[in-house]
Parts: structure tokens; C-alpha cells; sequence
């Protein structure tokens, strides 16, 4: 199984359109983090697509380590030291 890259150490607040589909990066590798760039091709990785329930602001996991991804649980707390 292929290890995402921690994109960032913190999550990113971003406002989200209710209905709207976002596609977040999975993998780490993408340019325009939170979202999917198609870098991951080749990785073993896939990007996963949410539709917003609500339109509002919401944290999208940075570590890509979440268990409740696209959203953040906190998991880059748990981050060993860089």
C-alpha cells in the first residue's frame, strides 16, 4: 500500500458550496492542496469526491492521515516531530 504525503501539518479551512462536488487530494503530491490536481497518477492513490451538504466553512485534512477524510480529525496532532 502506498503512503500519502503530509501536504501540510495543519488542516485547510476552506468554504464549501452546498451541492457542490470538490474533489480532495488524496495522495499529498497535488499543487492546489486541498484539491486534486491529477498528480497522483501513478501513485497508487486516488483523489475522493464529497458533495457539500451545507455551504460553509469546513477543515479539509492537510496530513492526509484523517480516518474521516476529506475532513480533519485531528490525526496531524498525532504527526511525529519533522
Amino acid at each position: 500500500m502506498n503512503q500519502a504525503l503530509i501536504a501540510s501539518r495543519m488542516p485547510f479551512a476552506v468554504e464549501v458550496e452546498k451541492g457542490k462536488t470538490y474533489t480532495w487530494c488524496a495522495c499529498g503530491r497535488s499543487r492546489t492542496q486541498p484539491y486534486c490536481d491529477g498528480s497522483h497518477q501513478g501513485s497508487g492513490l486516488e483523489p475522493l469526491q464529497f458533495i457539500a451538504k451545507r455551504s460553509e466553512k469546513v477543515w479539509l485534512c492537510g496530513c492526509k492521515r484523517s480516518r474521516h477524510a476529506p475532513f480533519c480529525d485531528g490525526a496531524h496532532n498525532r504527526l511525529p516531530s519533522a
